[in-house]
């Protein structure tokens, strides 16, 4: 992608982290086969300081109900290793998990932050959840929202984020070190790309971002957040490289031009039904994780919007 200064400068990081290993963080993926997601801990062996990405709260649909078994799991890994907490990262306001971020920062701090075009997320939902007013609109439930480019660090380590939208138009990579946690623009090769018909979603932007994400280094570790299993595959996975995707990703592989992909991607969609947690997850996701106010009764209700979608 010609001109692309942040992208520049997320490649240096990434050759940085390459050769010298104690630029590259220590990684441990937590996989919640109830919604297919991949939650990450990755910390700077040096400090110990930790980035928590994309967390599950469980979430029973049928009950409504609530538990913290998945968020558990990491908190039991942060305290085992004696890891420092700095920053709780969403790479989007997902729609088939509800976020355990509230009730992690709760318990182990660390600034929560997301994509500063969450606030686009929040107008559209806002408006179908028939919020009110009192549902600011402005990413506040964030401590921290990200434009494109902006730097971090993990301990002594580099942090960089990279607008990708398409999947939403909030999506997030955050590059740490050498690793790429890219959320939904892209699965496994063998499954290939997210969905881009959900609100705000564009095929089109969506082949831009997954083809800028590949034009970092070949080497680069790409985590997704989430695998479904392609036919075929008997263990799920969720670490790949750019080099892997460019050469096997049977959606975007190099070669695929835009418009085959926009074809293929808007027929696919078309035939693909809403994710079961949609409701919930939106609603609670664009709040930071939070759940509704309780009404007057002490209890928090989720609404779901008859023939509305």
């Amino acid at each position: 992608m010609a001109d692309d200064q942040n992208l520049d400068s997320a490649a240096a990081q990434i050759e940085r982290a390459q050769a010298d290993k104690c630029l590259r963080p220590s990684i441990a993926g937590f996989f919640d086969e109830a919604t297919n997601t991949v939650s990450y801990v990755a910390h700077d062996p040096k400090t110990n300081e930790a980035a928590i990405i994309d967390s599950v709260l469980d979430f029973e649909a049928a009950s409504g109900r609530t538990s913290n078994g998945s968020a558990d799991r990491i908190i039991e890994y942060v305290t085992s290793n004696n890891l420092k907490v700095t920053w709780l990262i969403e790479t989007h306001a997902h729609a088939d998990h509800i976020s355990a971020a509230p009730y992690l920062q709760e318990r182990l701090g660390g600034k929560l932050a997301i994509g500063r075009d969450i606030i686009r997320v929040q107008e559209v939902f806002g408006k179908l959840f028939n919020a009110g007013t009192d549902f600011e609109r402005d990413g506040s439930q964030f401590d921290k929202l990200f434009d494109d480019g902006e730097t971090f660090a993990v301990g002594e380590l580099e942090g960089i984020a990279l607008h990708v939208p398409g999947h939403t138009p909030a999506d997030m990579a955050f590059i740490i070190g050498d690793a790429a946690f890219v959320g939904d623009t892209i699965f496994m090769p063998d499954f290939g790309t997210a969905r881009a018909d959900f609100p705000g979603g564009d095929a089109h932007q969506l082949y831009r971002s997954i083809r800028r994400l590949l034009s970092l280094p070949d080497e680069t570790r790409l985590f997704l957040c989430h695998d479904y299993k392609a036919p075929g595959r008997d263990e799920y996975a969720w670490e790949t490289t750019v080099k892997q995707q460019r050469e096997e990703n049977v959606h975007v592989k190099d070669g695929v031009s835009e418009e085959d992909f926009v074809e293929m991607r808007t027929g696919r969609d078309k035939t693909l039904a809403m994710p079961k947690l949609i409701m919930p997850s939106v609603q609670v996701n664009i709040r930071g994780g939070r759940l509704p106010d309780p009404e007057d009764n002490g209890v928090s209700y989720i609404k779901i919007p008859v023939n509305a979608v």
